[in-house]
């Protein structure tokens, strides 16, 4: 039985937002904001709202210039607008207390937001966030990578093309790419890469007041153990949670250790 409701957009920020829901309110338990990465339109996330579904009102979003979010050739696809949408998001939504989980690109979304002391934000989960930004290692993925990617996917290919760009993921997860990589507009995943390179997230995180956990893959190099310990003495509040057998893409790599590895952090375990 599926945990997928459905569907839906909302205004908010002054842009379309769209997002999947799963699961439906669960009393006592706040609802879970989704923001995934740099390149993932959230239905390529959906394995994760199945599972997510059981246990809390779950809401995987688009961000702007990916999905059916809006974009334009004229939107701002800047850090600061993007962490503007998450929380103009949730009021739209009207919740009193909410959680968000951010992977990658989405993480240092949930830190700029966060920054601001959002009313209502009361956990956060930040999935290996690219630690890059001024006078730092550069992330170490490169941006051609993506952008050969959109290319291809936009002229429409199969799983058997992608698979030279995700060689370890599976037919399914290749197909879902193949099919939605198109509409992550190419300005929006540049301005977010070379966001990478210029957006100070470090100095966001001592202003980080509610309970956060870092989820770190144990394979990749996305996050070492310097950056751990970085992290961990600008906020001590920040717990660490390492997914051994996971590269950057966690949930694709080790999808049930990284089930685990949230605990009851956001209030209830993600069990089967």
């Amino acid at each position: 039985m599926t945990a997928f409701l459905y569907g839906a957009n909302v205004q908010a920020n002054g842009i379309r937002q769209h997002y999947l829901r799963y699961g439906g309110v669960k009393p006592q338990r706040d609802p879970v904001i989704i923001l995934p990465g740099i390149t993932s339109p959230a239905v390529t996330w959906g394995f994760v709202g199945e599972r997510f579904g059981r246990a809390f009102d779950t809401y995987i979003v688009d961000i702007r210039g990916r999905g059916l979010s809006e974009a334009s050739a004229s939107l701002d696809y800047s850090l600061d607008a993007q962490a503007s949408d998450l929380v103009a998001f949730a009021s739209a939504l009207g919740w009193a207390r909410y959680s968000v989980v951010g992977h990658s690109m989405g993480a240092r979304i949930a830190i700029r937001a966060a920054r601001a002391q959002p009313q209502g934000l009361a956990r956060l989960v930040l999935i290996d966030p690219p630690v890059s930004g001024p006078g730092r290692r550069g992330y170490p993925s490169k941006l051609p990578w993506y952008i050969d990617s959109i290319a291809l996917a936009t002229k429409g290919c199969d799983l058997e093309a992608m698979r030279a760009f995700c060689p370890t993921w599976t037919d399914e997860q290749l197909r879902l790419r193949a099919e939605w990589l198109h509409t992550c507009d190419e300005r929006a995943v540049r301005t977010s890469f070379e966001g990478f390179h210029s957006d100070d997230i470090h100095a966001d995180l001592p202003r980080i007041e509610v309970p956060a956990r870092l989820i770190v893959a144990g394979r990749g190099d996305v996050i070492r153990q310097e950056d751990i310990d970085e992290i961990r003495s600008l906020n001590a509040g920040i717990d660490v949670e390492r997914v051994p057998n996971a590269g950057h893409m966690i949930p694709w790599d080790d999808e049930e250790g990284f089930y685990a590895s949230f605990g009851d952090f956001l209030g209830a375990k993600l069990d089967l």
